[in-house]
């Protein structure tokens, strides 16, 4: 459905960045918006003052129900679950509940392109990014990457790019939203914290399908099992990556790589550009970044390794004896899947967050683990242990949200509390 927002009354939930940006484009569309937040933290407390700086109202420690009856149209933020009261007594009142990011596609012009999956999606969506700029293409980056959607949504032009990272979280609330290309990397057990069953997240994940034509594009993994079982199922143009052929430069990428040359192809960028932003791409933040080494000793900040198959990708590069930091809050992982791995390449393990007690319990019998109440106390302490060549990864396998604003907050932090480190005498 196509909403009018002028002059709607629109309650947001959520007062981090993407209902910080959906509050904003919503006083541009000539909406009567409030935002409401439950948690108080300082970032949100910014928020809320930039926000009445704006003439928007803003309230935090605010009961969500007590707004419905003033809301003609609700946009949650992502950590908005789909099972809270707030929304079924929205359903039952008939109240359209939408996503920030339905809300940005709904007053866009430009391309979408999105890209899911459970691991890769912020090394993929930027290195479209980067093809497309390198193509002389005006393109925004954005979405569950860092920087929201709505914040660009009205400024991009027709013939402009939106390259988007979309969790199952935001396509929940979806109605119209509608890619040009989307591309599904792969798929394993995640968020199991939040979903009833591994179905229900693959329903979630493959909900970016939902709305696509027959001029669509969907790119695929075709070594991923999961992807490969419903292509048959989408009525869109499918092309995969990541499919074995001879005599192919495409050998030599990785599947990430491949993903995104699928996307190059589609559009008919020039080929030979792309590839050599590939071979000299350096990483993104935050995933098996290099943060310094100091005597002797490297520390790496694979804050972004939420889960077990993304540790288990960062852990496979490690070529030195590894000092692992991990833990926060759960996911609902089997730790199992990594139990061979870690016996192999881990020397001590620091547990912290929520999850350490689950931690300890699952790896106490393969190799030392020690507890410690913060990552400032479990970094300096892998840092007294380590031996030269070593190296002490934070690499969680957990979300943030037990002790930090998010991934990027927790690794911020561990780089800087590593570059606090002073050399050993």
């Amino acid at each position: 459905m196509k909403y009018n927002f002028k002059n709607s009354r629109v309650t947001v939930v959520g007062m981090a960045r993407s209902g910080l940006a959906a509050a904003l484009l919503l006083k541009r569309l000539g909406a009567k918006a409030t935002v409401i937040d439950r948690q108080y933290s300082p970032q949100i407390a910014e928020n809320r003052d930039r926000l009445l700086a704006e003439g928007i109202n803003a309230l935090i420690k605010a009961e969500e129900k007590s707004f419905l009856d003033r809301s003609d149209i609700i946009v949650v933020s992502p950590g908005v679950n789909e099972a809270c009261e707030f929304i079924k007594l929205a359903k039952r009142k008939k109240i359209p509940v939408i996503s920030e990011l339905e809300l940005g596609f709904q007053n866009c012009l430009a391309t979408i392109i999105a890209v899911t999956g459970t691991n890769g999606k912020t090394t993929v969506t930027t290195l479209i990014g980067e093809a497309l700029k390198a193509n002389a293409r005006n393109v925004f980056v954005c979405g569950n990457i860092g920087n929201a959607f709505c914040n660009y949504a009205l400024d991009a032009k027709k013939d402009d790019f939106i390259v988007l990272e979309v969790s199952s979280f935001q396509l929940e609330k979806i109605d119209e939203f509608r890619p040009k290309i989307s591309l599904f990397l792969n798929f394993t057990p995640d968020h199991l914290d939040r979903y009833k069953s591994i179905d229900d997240y693959l329903t979630a994940k493959k909900r970016i399908f939902l709305n696509q034509k027959e001029s669509d594009w969907a790119v695929l993994n075709f070594k991923d099992n999961i992807a490969r079982s419903f292509a048959n199922e989408l009525t869109v143009k499918v092309i995969f990556f990541n499919k074995p052929q001879k005599n192919n430069i495409r050998l030599r990428l990785n599947p990430n790589q491949q993903a995104v040359m699928a996307v190059v192809n589609i559009l008919k960028l020039d080929e030979n550009i792309c590839l050599d932003l590939l071979a000299n791409f350096k990483g993104i933040k935050h995933r098996m970044e290099f943060v310094r080494s100091i005597s002797n000793i490297d520390f790496i900040n694979d804050s972004k390794a939420t889960n077990v198959d993304s540790a288990k990708w960062g852990l496979e590069q490690a070529t030195k004896p590894v000092l692992l930091i991990a833990g926060g809050r759960d996911k609902g992982s089997n730790l199992k899947e990594i139990k061979g791995l870690i016996k192999k390449k881990v020397k001590l393990m620091l547990v912290i967050g929520e999850a350490r007690e689950k931690f300890f319990e699952a790896f106490i019998n393969d190799l030392p683990v020690i507890k410690a109440d913060s990552l400032e106390e479990a970094t300096k302490v892998a840092y007294q242990k380590a031996e030269s060549g070593d190296c002490v990864m934070l690499s969680p396998m957990c979300a943030s949200f037990d002790m930090f604003r998010d991934y990027e907050d927790r690794g911020e932090q561990f780089k800087q509390l590593v570059e606090s480190l002073k050399e050993k005498p």
